[in-house]
Order: C-alpha cells, then structure tokens, then sequence
C-alpha cells in the first residue's frame, strides 16, 4: 500500500504511541488515589443494603444513613477501644517471652539447639541429626551479618512508614465511603443518564442487580468474618491458646479473604499456639480439630445461608477470579475479583446469551 503523506501519517503514530505511554505513566501514577477509590466505592456498595433496609422500614434516607453510619463508626471505635489495649498488651507479652528465652539462652539455663537436638533424636530417632545440624551451622556461619543488620534497619522503616500509610489510607478511604454511601442515588442516575432513553430500563434493571449483588457479597463476608472472629476468641480463650484477642482479630480479617482466607488465619493460629513457653502441640492439636469442623460448617452450612441473596458462582470462577484478582490488586483484587466475576455472569446470562438465542 503507497502512503501518499508518510510524513503526516509518522506522526501521527507517533503521538498516537505518546498519548498511550502518557495514559500509561498517569494511571500508574495514580494507582494509589484509584486504589482507595475503587475500595471505597466497593464499601459503599456493600454499606447501600443496609440503608436500603432501613430505608424500607420507614425511614428517611438521612436518618437512615445517619444510623448506618453512626453503627459503622461505633463498630470500629468499639474495636479500636476494646481490642487495641488487648492487642498492645500481649504483644507485649509475647514481646517479654522472646526477651526472655534469648537471656536463657545467653545465660546458658536454655539450649535451644540442645533441646531441638534432643526433640528432633526422639521424634526422628532414623534421622542423622548430627549431620543435619553442621549443615545448618555451615550456613550460618556462611551470613554476612552486617548486610542482615542493614536490611533489618530498612525493614524496620518500611514497616513503619507502611503502618503510617495505611493509617493514611484508611481514613481517606472511610471518608470517601462514607460520601460515596450518601451520594449513591446520585451517582446512579448521573450513570444512567448516559445510556440512551430505549436501552435505560434495561440498563438500569441490570445494574440495580449488579450493585445488589455486590453489596449482598460484602454483607456477606464481613458476616462470616465476625462470626469467625467471635467464635475464635470465645473458643481460644476456653482452651487458654496464648494471645487469644490477636487471633481473633487474625481470624475475622483472614475470613474476608475468599477462597483461602479462612485456611491461612486457622494455619497461622495453630502455628502460634506451637510457640515455645506460650502454647503447647496439645493446643495447637486441639486448635487444629476445632478450625478443621469450623472450615466444614462454614463452607457447607454457614455460606450457603449468609451468601443466598448474593449471585451464585461456580467454584471453578471462584478460583480463577481469585487468583487473577490477587495478582492484579493484591488483597483488594482478591476481595473484588467475585463479585465482578458474579457481575460478568449477570451480564453474560441476561444479555448475551438471550441475545444469542435470537439470531
């Protein structure tokens, strides 16, 4: 093909490519506003039935989202007041434990290679335990530990910067929500405004499924969380598990993680109960047993009740959404990837395949 203008048409390309890459550069930029944005509006879709209930029941919109939101900020100051001081203080403990089996250690009233020697030689009696342990100290006496005390300094700042924001974060994605929750009538109708008057109905019967749907999701979960959160601590606490309140807490935000949230917080608590001085292996059994029927009964009892009124997923999509959304937006993506899998279902069962069944 002849380009009668190839200079024009190079151009052209050109600041076709450099529009692109500019696009590129300022969502990436961005990320973190859309970050809280996206989660913000996830949250006030999750928060609408709610309102909607209390809006059902008689109630203005204003007095119902005041209510809502007085419950949402009291939940939350009622966590931050009861739990933190729990947390701080065994936290402290755990804190006081480690101090003190590296003073034993230092003082030679405890050997902790002696006595994981003599554990591993009655477990493991077919094992050459010897022979392992001058692995291990070859190791170590391979680190550079001026490199290790760098790297811990930096991890140490990450950390604190992270926490600070994350705090940040938090509070600009809980005034967001909260202007996101009172705004969402607007919202919607400045949406649907741009679909053409004789494909509206349609669009807007779609979309009322959709945020439903999202909205049911989310209720659902953070339902299932805090039963798992109360349940743990009520049943960490009979069985005196060390730090029965930071579990918990560990308990409830692993369950709003789908698919393998529940798993991992019940790996991480038998985990801690196996701690030196804090637990013992008959806890961490006994902890293993309970978080083994509690995974049963929420997967084949409580989900199905919680989560009727949210749009129904197959188990393979569950996985694939989860896992895509997870590499995508790391926690959050994990969290969004179902309901917008359920929303592609909607569109995919209501639009496409009847449109389909036309032709």
């Amino acid at each position: 093909m002849k380009l009668h203008h190839p200079f024009r048409t190079a151009l052209i390309a050109t600041l076709g490519v450099g529009v692109g890459i500019l696009l590129i550069t300022s969502i990436e930029s961005l990320s973190s506003i859309l970050l809280y944005v996206g989660t913000a509006l996830f949250l006030a879709l999750g928060l609408d039935p709610l309102v909607s209930w209390l809006e059902r029941r008689g109630l203005p919109r204003w007095a119902a989202l005041l209510i809502t939101f007085v419950a949402v900020l009291a939940v939350f100051a009622g966590i931050i007041l009861i739990v933190i001081p729990v947390l701080v203080g065994q936290i402290a403990q755990l804190v006081t434990q480690i101090q003190t089996l590296v003073q034993s250690a230092v003082d030679g009233k405890w050997d902790p290679v002696a006595a994981a020697s003599d554990w591993l030689h009655q477990t493991f009696p077919a094992l050459n335990v010897d022979e392992v342990f001058r692995y291990i100290s070859e190791w170590f006496n391979t680190l550079d530990f001026g490199k290790i005390g760098t790297s811990a300094g930096s991890v140490l700042l990450g950390i604190g910067a992270g926490i600070i924001s994350g705090f940040t974060g938090a509070l600009i994605v809980l005034i967001l929500t909260i202007y996101f929750t009172a705004s969402t009538p607007n919202l919607k109708s400045a949406v649907y405004q741009l679909v053409p008057a004789s494909k509206r109905a349609r669009f807007i019967d779609l979309s009322e499924q959709i945020t439903a749907s999202v909205g049911h999701y989310v209720m659902g979960q953070v339902t299932l969380g805090a039963i798992n959160g109360v349940l743990s601590a009520i049943f960490l606490s009979i069985i005196q598990a060390p730090f029965p309140a930071v579990l918990a807490v560990v308990a409830f935000f692993f369950s709003l993680i789908p698919l393998v949230g529940t798993l991992t917080g019940s790996a991480i608590i038998v985990l801690t109960c196996l701690i030196p001085g804090l637990g013992s292996p008959v806890t961490a059994l006994v902890a293993l047993i309970w978080y083994a029927i509690y995974m049963q009964i929420e997967a084949y009892v409580l989900s199905p009740r919680i989560m009727n009124r949210a749009v129904s997923v197959p188990g393979a999509v569950v996985v694939i959404a989860a896992l895509a959304g997870g590499s995508l937006l790391g926690l959050l993506g994990a969290l969004v990837a179902i309901p917008v899998a359920a929303s592609i279902l909607i569109i995919y069962r209501q639009v496409v395949v009847p449109r389909q069944n036309e032709l």
